[in-house]
């Protein structure tokens, strides 16, 4: 019997992996933990929440906790009275526009928050810790595709310097107290029920008011789009694979440690991105039929912080765990599209 701990559990990533999980393990016990900040609509965190409850099932003990990371005494409580096996962190402050304005949170919740999880982790020993880190550390890279081996020295926002520190703290952890630990960086991830400071949600909701929607970089830019679903897929096979504890010919430990990108390796212009978007909520009924998307775009210069490409190379995920991204942008518009107008009717 297996117990995890998912932080950010009521948030995008971290909801629709406690709900694979409840349909992966046999008994268990899964504790999430979210802050429920309001940096995008609680109510879609709320909602999330209603969903994990519908779903668990009876032989799955799921227990949520409202509070943050960056919280310690909170955080070493709940590693000291659950032992937890695996410990998978995606609270996080996300945004990279965001981390411009407000600087604070982001050192909070990135930084001290992910100290407090590995300082929890190096108490309570643990078989495995799964962390998000993200495309962004790549920064200004001009070589693409993006390769796991690829210099990550040149973040363009504070948001990606501190998902960068993430990995480097997460190495010295592994190094100093043999804490198996993988880091995936995850590539723009959308889908039903996402954040709606996205692109293709924040979109959605400007065009349904009748407002303009922005196309940065004049629509030059290229974005790596990854359907949730793939997100957690990649999630779960990683969590059951901690990198091997092992020593190294001092007779120290080599530290058991892996980084992976998780990306749908298939980079889509943003004006093609936008015009499947237009069809999909056109299709779902989103959008009247005679809807003058014409009038409502403008194409404008690149904004501090954002880069024009993002691309995985995803193969050592492939390699290590047999699985690359699957499901098409079309497709997972498409399910995004039906789950807006369920819920906003």
């Amino acid at each position: 019997m297996k117990t995890v701990l998912v932080t950010g559990s009521a948030g995008f990533i971290g909801a629709n992996l406690v709900l694979r999980l409840f349909k992966e393990m046999q008994n268990g016990v899964v504790v999430g933990l979210d802050n429920m900040n309001n940096y995008y609509d609680p109510s879609l965190k709320e909602y999330r929440l209603v969903e994990i409850e519908k779903a668990k099932p009876a032989d799955i003990e799921y227990i949520f906790v409202k509070g943050s990371i960056a919280d310690k005494e909170l955080v070493d409580r709940l590693f000291a009275e659950y032992k937890f096996d695996v410990v998978v962190n995606l609270a996080a402050q996300a945004g990279v526009r965001y981390s411009i304005e407000n600087p604070d949170v982001y050192i909070e919740s990135n930084i001290i928050g992910f100290y407090n999880i590995l300082e929890a982790c190096r108490h309570n020993p643990v078989e495995h810790l799964v962390y998000a880190s993200s495309s962004s550390v790549y920064g200004g890279n001009m070589k693409v595709p993006f390769a796991v081996e690829d210099r990550v020295d040149n973040p363009v926002s504070l948001y990606a310097a501190t998902k960068k520190s993430n990995e480097l703290f997460a190495h010295c952890y592994s190094k100093l107290y043999n804490i198996p630990s993988t880091g995936l960086r995850f590539f723009t991830v959308y889908g039903p029920a996402g954040r709606p400071d996205m692109a293709y949600f924040g979109f959605t909701n400007k065009l349904l008011k009748g407002e303009t929607i922005q196309i940065y970089n004049y629509g030059n830019c290229r974005r790596d789009f990854t359907y949730v679903d793939d997100i957690v897929e990649g999630i779960v096979r990683v969590m059951a694979k901690a990198p091997a504890k092992r020593n190294g010919e001092d007779g120290l430990p080599i530290p058991p440690y892996a980084v992976y990108n998780i990306g749908g390796g298939q980079p889509e212009n943003l004006l093609d991105f936008v015009q499947t978007l237009q069809e999909e909520l056109l299709r779902a009924g989103v959008l009247p039929q005679d809807y003058d998307f014409e009038a409502h775009k403008q194409l404008v210069a690149m904004q501090p912080g954002d880069v024009p490409v993002t691309y995985a190379d995803s193969t050592a995920l492939e390699r290590d765990f047999g699985f690359t991204p699957k499901i098409t942008l079309r497709e997972g518009l498409r399910k995004f599209a039906e789950w807006y107008k369920e819920y906003y009717g």
